[in-house]
């Protein structure tokens, strides 16, 4: 049984669309105060249920996600499973500095001790996450919907590039799998969101430059890559995302930058009349397919193409 929260549910009316099945009924009721309650208005006792919800900001989405846990727990479900194609809190992975929270791990933490069996996510920001868990997680690839559109489009003298060394093992795989070379982007950063300077390593003359990240949030690294790209003589540079969190200026910034499109997945929603480089992708499918391998106990290791 496949149930949705609140911000998630175009995504699992797809997802539900493909595996043919119904979408469960979930009644989420919103108080005066911003308190709310999750019910679910079927019976799940003895069930395999599947929770979709991203847990993008607001913080609401992340309590909704806990609730419909514990609700089901409650409710006398078989398994419980976690599916959030983007996962929040994904960059606070470590200490970078002292005495910071470590939000990946207390995310993990919530949802381990609410009673989830399983955890599927997607493009974790850091693949070590997985580690904060100690129940299976099933991380999947957004490259499985981006690799087929990039091959589609059929360019030339195609370079695979990343915003930022911290990010140039994920390009470098796309790089591989392409045939294709790999540039790297090396910044440093004033202070969050604030990036300081730039520098390209690599030949992006008379290429096109196609841009690999995970996420997107203010666009200020990924707009100045494709800038700088454009001034050493790139012919086009595209972008490709997994997660358009998208905040603040990003849409602004896009429209504005020498990107010919940034493509994402539609593990968040996005309101296309903010700017019109943006096109999403898909991954109801797969998350469709991983959860019929789980429910009939199949690898679901071979869907990935990188």
């Amino acid at each position: 049984m496949v149930f949705s929260g609140t911000a998630t549910r175009y995504l699992a009316e797809r997802i539900c669309q493909s595996l043919g099945c119904p979408l469960g009924k979930l009644e989420v009721t919103k108080f005066s105060d911003g308190e709310f309650a999750v019910y679910y208005e079927e019976s799940i006792r003895g069930r395999d249920v599947f929770l979709v919800q991203s847990t993008f900001p607001t913080s609401d989405n992340l309590m909704e996600l806990l609730l419909m846990i514990d609700a089901a727990k409650r409710a006398s479900a078989r398994t419980i499973n976690a599916v959030i194609p983007y996962f929040g809190w994904a960059r606070q992975d470590r200490k970078d500095k002292p005495r910071v929270s470590i939000g990946a791990k207390l995310v993990a933490d919530l949802l381990s001790a609410v009673g989830v069996n399983r955890v599927i996510t997607m493009d974790l920001h850091a693949d070590q996450i997985q580690g904060f868990f100690n129940v299976p997680v099933d991380h999947l690839y957004a490259s499985g919907v981006i690799i087929p559109y990039l091959q589609s489009l059929k360019l030339d003298d195609l370079v695979i590039a990343s915003p930022d060394v911290g990010g140039s093992k994920r390009a470098n795989t796309y790089a591989k799998y392409l045939g294709c070379p790999l540039v790297l982007c090396n910044k440093t950063r004033a202070r969050a969101n604030v990036i300081a300077t730039m520098q390209i390593i690599g030949d992006v003359k008379d290429k096109n430059v196609v841009i690999i990240d995970d996420m997107v949030d203010t666009a200020g690294t990924i707009t100045k890559a494709a800038d700088i790209m454009k001034e050493a003589g790139a012919k086009t540079v595209r972008a490709c995302a997994t997660h358009c969190v998208m905040s603040g200026p990003a849409s602004e910034r896009v429209q504005q930058s020498a990107l010919e499109e940034i493509v994402f997945t539609d593990s968040i929603p996005y309101d296309f009349s903010k700017c019109s480089k943006v096109k999403q992708l898909s991954v109801a499918d797969m998350f469709a397919e991983t959860i019929r391998r789980v429910v009939n106990n199949e690898s679901i290791s071979d869907q990935y193409i990188v």
